[in-house]
């Protein structure tokens, strides 16, 4: 059986100028139907009909056979079914009979070969004259006549649930020889071929080329990355922010199997991700995935690990990672850290931290000398329990100060009842929220804070509330963004914190205006909101 691919390609392109031959994404836009076709096996030849010696030339140079349309076929008013006809009887007085004759627009470079391969298997199987391509697009629609408008749908409907509107993309028409007349190219027995949306652009204005173009840009991303009582759900929030600020990519997160915490706030997000048991099984998923970029947001990372890795993947970069695999990726973001070597593929300092959307769009409070709220807020999970510290601090605190202490707990804080029965006992005004979806708001409420020195302290400097800071660890006091410079009082490693040192602090800022507007001050001259974007340019390989 003899199948040929013919894609019309004319020189007079009129809403985008030379749209056939222009560069998209670096390749001739009638270049990705050429190769497509050429990619399919049961096709014999790949054929361009055209009036212009560009599109020759450059047609040629991709591998198709040219064959030349006459004038009379090139016009604007000109449709397709004698274009494809004419190339057609050309190319049989040359090679012969044909036994199926497929027409590809040069307009669809989003189609993949393994959908078209699909297509024409099922235009076989199911025996059919004429196979076109076609996307379900249902919508509520509206026709019109005479000036009255009518519904073109029985019942109101969400999206999901409305019947299939079919709309031809122009990809293919795959139709068999007896029925390519100069009038039509459709025979008595019609199917059409689901393809998916995202394949099922066609471009007649820059608005699809735009998309077109982006969306050959795309590129696989996998974020590994964990959320666990010991390490917290920094790694996990993070990730999801890092997800919503790739949309236009195709992202996968991964966690491991402890990691129970993390799964539940991605399924509360509803974003898709897998599991792996291990290292190997991670490996053995980035064998199948073969990602554009690999992101590794684990912590200290060993060469070990990173030579597993770094095979199945065109670039690594590892975020928060002082391990000694760090060097062999391609790009390290360490924000948490200021500089600490001069290698060229690191990042350190403020400048690349990534604050979520909230934090872009919430101002901060005007400067209040008299303090009427204290945020405590340790994160996640708050392994060290440091909430139950200063609620006790919080107690011994003089009744008659007017100050609501707004307690903030994580989704990991596993401790509720016994911090509940401890609050029901204050005598202050003390108030409990868990696993808050807005911080920012709490924050913007706030005169003081009492925090850990991780990822919220960055939060809490974008929206200017002056903080004691009491670190989670060791590894967290080498935190240096967390001092007086940026609007800290930093008190060390919070278990090593006497509980009269912390109230001693906290009675003093209350009563020290001065010394909170200087921290204030201090934290309205850093600039944060940039991060996310410099963070995106490096995973997408700029390291500038």
């Amino acid at each position: 059986m003899k199948i040929i691919a013919i894609i019309p390609a004319r020189g007079g392109s009129k809403g985008i100028p030379r749209k056939n031959v222009r560069l998209m994404n670096n390749r001739p836009l009638i270049a990705y139907a050429i190769r497509t076709a050429l990619r399919t096996e049961m096709i014999s030849d790949v054929l361009v009909s055209t009036d212009d010696d560009e599109i020759a030339d450059i047609s040629s140079m991709y591998g198709a056979k040219v064959i030349s349309r006459p004038a009379h076929l090139a016009g604007d008013d000109v449709t397709l079914d004698p274009v494809i006809h004419h190339a057609v009887e050309c190319y049989e007085k040359d090679k012969g009979g044909v036994d199926v004759v497929i027409t590809m627009q040069p307009t669809s470079p989003l189609l993949r070969a393994e959908t078209f391969d699909q297509a024409l298997q099922s235009f076989f199987e199911m025996k059919v004259d004429t196979m076109i391509s076609a996307v379900n697009k249902p919508h509520l629609s509206w026709g019109e006549k005479d000036g009255a408008y009518f519904p073109l749908y029985e019942k109101r409907l969400n999206r999901q649930y409305l019947p299939k509107h079919l709309m031809e993309t122009g990809a293919f028409v795959i139709t068999k020889r007896e029925f390519v007349t100069e009038h039509s190219r459709l025979g008595k027995n019609i199917n059409l071929y689901e393809v998916p949306d995202e394949e099922s652009v066609d471009i007649d204005d820059y608005a699809d080329w735009t998309i077109c173009e982006m969306r050959l840009n795309r590129k696989k991303i996998v974020i590994r990355t964990d959320g666990y009582p010991e390490i917290g759900l920094g790694h996990i929030y993070r990730s999801i922010l890092l997800f919503d600020n790739l949309t236009e990519h195709e992202v996968l997160i991964v966690v491991s199997e402890k990691s129970g915490l993390g799964m539940e706030k991605l399924d509360k997000r509803f974003i898709k991700y897998k599991v792996v048991k291990d290292d190997a099984a991670f490996a053995e998923l980035l064998k199948q995935e073969r990602p554009d970029v690999l992101i590794n947001d684990i912590l200290d990372t060993t060469e070990e690990y990173m030579y597993a890795m770094k095979p199945w993947a065109e670039r690594v970069v590892n975020i928060e990672d002082m391990g000694e695999g760090g060097h062999l990726a391609n790009a390290v973001i360490n924000a948490l850290y200021e500089k600490n070597g001069s290698d060229e593929q690191y990042f350190w300092g403020h400048r690349y931290y990534c604050l979520r959307d909230e934090f872009l769009i919430t101002g901060p409070k005007e400067f209040s000398e008299e303090v009427k709220q204290v945020l405590v807020v340790f994160g996640g999970t708050d392994p060290g329990k440091y909430t139950e510290k200063v609620l006790n601090v919080i107690r011994s605190m003089p009744v008659d100060l007017p100050i609501v202490y707004q307690f903030v707990l994580g989704l990991g804080f596993n401790r509720d009842e016994e911090f509940a029965d401890v609050v029901a006992q204050c005598e202050q005004d003390v108030r409990v929220i868990k696993d808050v979806k807005v911080i920012s708001t709490y924050m913007a409420e706030s005169d003081i804070a009492i925090s850990s020195q991780g990822r919220t302290m960055y939060e809490l400097a974008t929206m200017k509330v002056p903080t004691i800071i009491l670190a989670q660890n060791d590894r967290e006091t080498t935190h240096e963004f967390g001092y007086m410079k940026n609007g800290f009082i930093n008190l060390g490693n919070g278990g090593e914190v006497e509980e009269d040192t912390l109230r001693e602090t906290l009675l003093w800022l209350i009563h020290t205006p001065q010394i909170r507007k200087q921290m204030k001050e201090s934290m309205a001259k850093l600039n944060l909101s940039g991060g996310i974007r410099r963070v995106k340019r490096i995973i997408l390989e700029s390291n500038k």
